[in-house]
């Protein structure tokens, strides 16, 4: 992929299927756990396949044309919003033309207050957003069609995130303080833990914490830490690094450990998912920053 910066915050992205303009705010989200990019894709002359991620997917489309997402619960046109395990084997495609829209990534954590249902609820699914939110997403698509720049969408986004966020944990949309540092505690040990240290940690038994942290976050957490274990390891492969050092550094027991992650995760190789648009991109539409420190369990207790 070659990329060449226009503007500040603004990037023309070229792919060999795909070019595309993708924007990063100059400032983070006013809200932890929440990441946004910004696309403008002409088109797709091919289908592309989309690459798992350990967030949930919130896609707030306004362009002239509306993506498109074909996966294993069918075909989804337009705004729209996906679980932690959305992609899983590379079976979900997404294709459209003159599409611009924010992308925004959740955290487990906020996902539930912000979106109005369970992450438990989206696992592995892909969904319309009117179905999550009614007529409040032509609303949406409106006002962000009526600013002008990348910045002006994203304050819009983080106003509205901020609102329902607010407005749901009033409600009571919180999650376990236990699940919520074993999901931090996953994210910050780059999926290098155990579930059974987990649960001792926390002071729970390991099939309570099994069954708590699915039924809130959305995917077991063996698979959790296996997402976000392989998050990191194909990101490192795009940056160029061996596929035997990838493996070492990345809690893989050997090379074949890694390769079988890999595709079944993502449906490709090792050698070929570098290729993959969304997943060349990645880094540009979202700059990484250092892991923190695991965190500290609070609790009350």
């Amino acid at each position: 992929m070659r990329s060449t910066v226009r503007g500040r915050g603004a990037v023309a992205a070229r792919h060999a299927v795909a070019a595309w303009d993708v924007a990063s705010p100059r400032r983070p989200s006013r809200l932890p756990g929440v990441t946004m990019a910004g696309f403008g894709v002409p088109s797709m002359a091919m289908p592309v396949r989309m690459i798992p991620h350990p967030g949930l997917t919130l896609v707030l489309d306004f362009g002239a044309g509306r993506p498109v997402v074909d996966g294993t619960t069918g075909r989804q046109r337009g705004s729209l919003v996906a679980g932690l395990g959305f992609g899983f084997g590379g079976v979900v495609l997404a294709r459209g033309e003159n599409v611009e829209c924010v992308q925004v990534r959740l955290s487990p954590l906020i996902a539930r207050a912000v979106l109005g249902v369970s992450p438990a609820d989206l696992e592995g699914t892909v969904v319309a957003l009117e179905d999550v939110w009614g007529q409040e997403v032509e609303r949406i698509r409106e006002r962000l069609s009526q600013v002008s720049s990348w910045e002006a969408r994203f304050a819009v986004a983080d106003a509205l995130l901020t609102h329902r966020l607010r407005a749901g944990s009033a409600a009571g949309s919180s999650m376990d303080p236990e699940v919520a540092w074993a999901w931090r505690r996953i994210v910050a040990g780059r999926g290098l833990v155990r579930v059974e240290d987990l649960a001792a940690e926390v002071g729970w038994s390991r099939k309570r914490l099994w069954a708590r942290f699915r039924s809130q976050v959305g995917l077991r957490p063996k698979l959790a830490a296996k997402l976000v274990r392989f998050d990191h390891a194909v990101h490192r492969l795009v940056a160029g690094e061996g596929v035997a050092d990838v493996a070492a550094g990345g809690g893989y027991a050997d090379q074949s450990h890694l390769h079988r992650d890999v595709v079944a995760l993502s449906g490709e190789t090792p050698g070929t998912v570098v290729g993959e648009p969304f997943l060349a991109v990645d880094d540009v539409a979202w700059p990484r920053s250092p892991s923190a420190r695991p965190p500290r369990l609070s609790t009350g207790r």
